[in-house]
């Protein structure tokens, strides 16, 4: 088979990251680790051990289910738990690990986080 590969968000393409890693600290740091099951976790690390610079790859679901030891409704699933995370694109055979969203600066987060409390409380600034 003949695969022309392209990136599939060009805009996320997958860049490493300041502290060294392929795998983005923030992926825990953030809690993106604890909203989903240990088969995406590992169907994610072999899409970002497999992938070329660009986090692309393009292994059959037979193969991927068989290296990970998970049947193919777990395959599937795994995958579409990482889709909904945002953590990967999918348009059949490729796959692109993207890169994490943008973190919202800290400064933003204490100002909504202010608007919302003064908001529920009825206090005035």
């Amino acid at each position: 088979m003949n695969i022309r590969k392209r990136l599939l968000v060009p805009e996320r393409r997958r860049e490493l990251p300041a502290h060294f890693s392929w795998l983005d600290h923030r992926l825990v740091q953030e809690h993106h680790i604890e909203r989903a099951e240990v088969s995406a976790w590992a169907l994610y690390l072999f899409l970002v051990t497999v992938g070329d610079a660009d986090g692309l790859s393009y292994y059959s679901d037979a193969a991927l289910a068989r290296r990970l030891g998970l049947d193919l409704s777990r395959l599937v699933r795994a995958r579409k738990a990482l889709l909904g995370l945002d953590l990967i694109a999918f348009e059949p055979p490729l796959v692109q690990v993207l890169s994490l969203e943008t973190p919202v600066p800290i400064a933003d987060r204490f100002a909504h986080l202010r608007a919302v409390l003064q908001g529920s409380t009825g206090a005035q600034p």
